[in-house]
Parts: C-alpha cells; sequence; structure tokens
C-alpha cells in the first residue's frame, strides 16, 4: 500500500535574530544583524497508512507543530523530503488544502462574529461541497456534534467546548481525506472531549479517514490511536504500536485488594510490595517480569479473606515520562 504521508530526512531550522543588551546592542543589531541557528525538527522520517489514526506525541518545543505545518504546506522544509497523497505541500498548496483539513487547538478558522451556520455556508462555497450532500453533512455532523443549538450563535458567544465542536464540523464539512488535529481536546471537559474523540472514531470507520493527532492529553492518545510517533527536541525517538510502549515500560502493575475484615496479615509473594494499606484495603505492585496478576491475587487469597479485587493496567502518562527521562534512548526506529 502506498503511503498517504510521507517524510524522508525532513528537517526545518529557523533563523534566531540574537541582539545584545542597551541601545549600543540594537544598533549593532540594525547594522550588523547576527542570527542563531535553531533546529526545530531533525532528520524525521515516517511513513502513514490510509485509514491510521497516529497519535504524535512530544513535550513543547519538541517540534510537533512544525512538523504539521510543514504537511500542510505551511512551512518550507530546510531539507529532506515530505510528500503528502503524493504531493509536495508547499508547491502545491491549493490541491493539497483541498484534500486536508487542520484543527489548531488556539486557533480558529470561523469568522468571529457570525452566527456559525453562516461560517459553515462560507467554508462549503470555498470547498465547492456539493449542496445536497452539504445538507447531508449538515444534518449528520449536527447530530452527533449536538450542533443543533449552536447552529444561529455568533461564535464570539460560543464556550470554548462548543467553539471547539463548530471547528471540528468545518475542518470536516468537504470530506478531507487527512485530518490534522493539533491539542483538539485543550482546555475541554470531560463530556466534550468524549464527544469529540467518539466523532474522531466515526469519521474514521465510516469514511476511512486517515488521522495525525498532536496532543498532551495521553486519553485522546489511549482512546484514538494504536500507533504513537514520538519526538525529542526534534528527533524521533519511537514510532510504533502503542500497546508496545506499554508493554515494554510498563513493568509494574498494581492489584488491589478489598477486605473482607480488618486487622489482616500479608506477605507479598516474590515481585510484589505492599505500596498502599487502609482499613480495608491494601494495594500490591508487582513486576510482571517476576510474576503474574494470577499468581499475586492466589498467594495473598491464601493468607487474607478478600471481599473484592481490581487490576491497574500501566498509565501512559508515567510511562511517557520514563521515556523523556532517557528509558528510550537505545531504542531502533
Amino acid at each position: 500500500m502506498i503511503p498517504i504521508i510521507q517524510t524522508v530526512n525532513l528537517s526545518k531550522v529557523f533563523r534566531e535574530p540574537r541582539k545584545d543588551p542597551g541601545v549600543a546592542g540594537a544598533v549593532k543589531a540594525l547594522f550588523r544583524p547576527r542570527f542563531d541557528a535553531k533546529v526545530a525538527v531533525d532528520g524525521i522520517s515516517f511513513a502513514v497508512e490510509p485509514g491510521e489514526i497516529v497519535g504524535y506525541i512530544g513535550v513543547n518545543g519538541a517540534g510537533k507543530s512544525t512538523t504539521i505545518k510543514m504537511l500542510t504546506g505551511i512551512l518550507v522544509p530546510t531539507s529532506g523530503e515530505v510528500r503528502v497523497l503524493g504531493r509536495d505541500p508547499h508547491r502545491e498548496r491549493v490541491a493539497n488544502a483541498r484534500e486536508i483539513g487542520v484543527v489548531f487547538g488556539q486557533r480558529t478558522q470561523l469568522w468571529w462574529d457570525l452566527a456559525f451556520i453562516e461560517s459553515l455556508n462560507l467554508v462549503a462555497k470555498i470547498y465547492e461541497v456539493e449542496p445536497t450532500r452539504y445538507k447531508q453533512l449538515l444534518d449528520q455532523f449536527s447530530e452527533i456534534l449536538e450542533l443543533q443549538d449552536l447552529l444561529h450563535v455568533p461564535i464570539r458567544n460560543m464556550s470554548l467546548g462548543q467553539k471547539m465542536r463548530a471547528e471540528l464540523a468545518a475542518t470536516l464539512i468537504h470530506e478531507p481525506r487527512i485530518v490534522y488535529l493539533d491539542e483538539p481536546t485543550i482546555g475541554l471537559d470531560l463530556i466534550v472531549k468524549d464527544r469529540i474523540r467518539e466523532f474522531i472514531k466515526h469519521q474514521n470507520r465510516d469514511k476511512g479517514t486517515t488521522v495525525i493527532l498532536t496532543t498532551h492529553d495521553l486519553g485522546d492518545i489511549e482512546e484514538l490511536c494504536q500507533r504513537v510517533i514520538i519526538i525529542d527536541a526534534g528527533r524521533l525517538i519511537y514510532d510504533g504500536p502503542l500497546s508496545t510502549i506499554k508493554e515494554r515500560f510498563g513493568k509494574y502493575r498494581e492489584i488491589t485488594f478489598q477486605l473482607a475484615k480488618c486487622d489482616c496479615t500479608l506477605q507479598p509473594p516474590i515481585g510484589a510490595e505492599i505500596v498502599a494499606r487502609e482499613e480495608r484495603q491494601v494495594t500490591l505492585r508487582f513486576d510482571r517480569t517476576l510474576t503474574t496478576a494470577s499468581q499475586v491475587a492466589a498467594s495473598a487469597m491464601s493468607q487474607i479473606e478478600v471481599a473484592d479485587f481490581s487490576l491497574s493496567e500501566p498509565d501512559l502518562a508515567s510511562i511517557v515520562k520514563q521515556i523523556y527521562n532517557g528509558a528510550l534512548e537505545q531504542v531502533t526506529v
């Protein structure tokens, strides 16, 4: 299968002006400017197949948004190659724009003082959406994203969650083959986040839309993505299944027992330790390379009377923190 997105040694270097302090520094910078090179993206190579939802994650300043801007044609790479649907996104910006949708969580593409339906009508005309199809999509989006009560509300009067739902509808009204979502759930409450996640799943499942998701919300990654690309300081440090990351770095799991009675003595088995104890509850953490959940549970229930127990899987946030602290330095991508 031919990749829908492909980058080869993609790099972007910005020239930042350097100025000495004071008036003398300002005069010197005016007549003899000096610049420092800042590497934002450093030789990144990856390919995305049609219909994938890929999480593109990294700390602030890692190069995520810069990569997205090169994929959309907003920025020109300093070196390397990028192809989106077989095109150079910067040289063929108009053709590229017709096939993509972009949501930047802290920016809007809608007209601030217009009612939402007027902005949507304008977007549909810009992309030459056929009127009958536009009506079908509008009805569909209004139902899934609960937009009925927002159609005649000016964008400036909407809450953050309402604006984001409106942004998604405007981004997808021309049925793009690729959607770039840059922090689409930033600052939103859990109910709105769930609605947006379900909408993204629906578009991917029913229409085969390819999604690149850039986010700091690891809940979005866990809910939506099977594959993640992790970058740090502009360099790609991991590209592969989310499950592999969890298996490799989720070494420890926790099992919590609800006790039938108090004052129970428990001796943890090899590979496990008690990390929390309350009156009628005890939590054990165990190394899954040394023992299993069933062995820990069997050992505990042979010593104490258990009313119930629950098993906690590795937390993605803590795993990613391990990676940024150097745990992934030797991974081959």
